[in-house]
């Protein structure tokens, strides 16, 4: 089992993986994350992302931050499983996020990306279950999307910022 396992850890080494926050290049790395401002976004569905986007960038200051986040938020809940009385029965809720990262002194566009994630609801003859349901969704999906996007953010500055072995 010990053969099998140190096996297992020589390939992984071997194709070229290693931690992103490792040493120093992993406190770069989380210094430009620090210094990323996330600029506000609009409606309910933007004001979760935005505040989970600053609880994992560590809340970069307007004042000291090196870039700017801009992000575009299309929110989209669509009705499936259409029943007899035509009265739909499930519904599927995406999350689409189009953000950039902006250099702050310079205005220049350094990374233009997306973002996706959707979620199924189930819709139930409670109207207020039903509306439970999507906002719980709604959260779920903020979660997703700020992970993608700082998992991004994270990826972008190893490969301008940290040291290359």
């Amino acid at each position: 089992m010990r053969r099998l396992a140190a096996l297992f850890l020589l390939a992984l080494t071997a194709c070229g993986l290693r931690p992103l926050y490792e040493g120093a290049s992993g406190e770069a790395i989380t210094g430009v994350l620090r210094s990323v401002e996330v600029s506000p976004i609009e409606g309910h569905s933007g004001w979760l992302v935005r505040n989970k986007l600053r609880d994992r960038l560590d809340h970069g200051d307007a004042g000291t931050a090196t870039y700017r986040l801009t992000v575009t938020l299309d929110d989209d809940i669509t009705a499936f499983g259409i029943r007899g009385d035509r009265a739909a029965t499930f519904e599927r809720r995406t999350l689409r996020a189009r953000y950039q990262l902006v250099e702050a002194s310079t205005g220049t566009v350094l990374l233009d990306a997306t973002a996706t994630s959707d979620a199924g609801i189930d819709i139930v003859s409670s109207e207020y279950a039903t509306v439970a349901a999507e906002q719980t969704a709604l959260e779920r999906l903020s979660d997703q999307l700020a992970d993608q996007i700082v998992t991004r953010l994270a990826l972008y500055a190893s490969r301008t910022t940290a040291p290359q072995p």
